[in-house]
């Protein structure tokens, strides 16, 4: 089952101990926008899987992160989320990790939902329908040799 939001609201996110970001949700608006962010459309065709994956995800935080907590400057002291902020935010591997394990893979949760069959009440073709119509009368079988 599909469970709607309708509240819309942003959420906060652990991505590291003592580090949490608040997310816009993750709506087709924002996703829509990211793919047509300049970052985006500027990665050159010939790079990785894993660069463009970079690029988008750094474009997608820039567009989501509206505050966060326990992040700061070399000197000790807190900041605020900025465009650079962001981006340096993300290239630090395991906060990279969370937000895409906790914020963008559940976006594409329902993605996957729609490729799965429905679940079946006793074996893998009981709910299937017949694509075939039976035959009228029984077949010879083919001659041997």
């Amino acid at each position: 089952m599909l469970t709607l939001d309708l509240t819309n609201q942003p959420r906060w996110h652990d991505v590291a101990p003592g580090v949490r970001v608040q997310l816009r949700p993750l709506t087709t608006a924002l996703m829509v926008a990211t793919r047509s962010d300049p970052a985006v459309e500027a990665v050159p065709e010939d790079v990785s899987e894993e660069e463009r994956a970079v690029a988008f995800a750094k474009a997608l935080a820039r567009r989501a992160v509206l505050a966060w907590e326990g992040i700061g400057d070399a000197d000790g002291n807190l900041i605020d989320p900025s465009p650079e902020a962001i981006d340096a935010l993300l290239d630090i591997w395991p906060i990279f990790e969370a937000f895409q394990l906790t914020y963008v893979s559940k976006g594409l949760l329902l993605d996957q939902e729609k490729n799965v069959s429905a679940p079946l009440p006793s074996g893998p073709s009981a709910g299937a329908s017949a694509t075939v119509k039976r035959a009228k009368r029984p077949v010879k079988p083919a001659r041997r040799g």
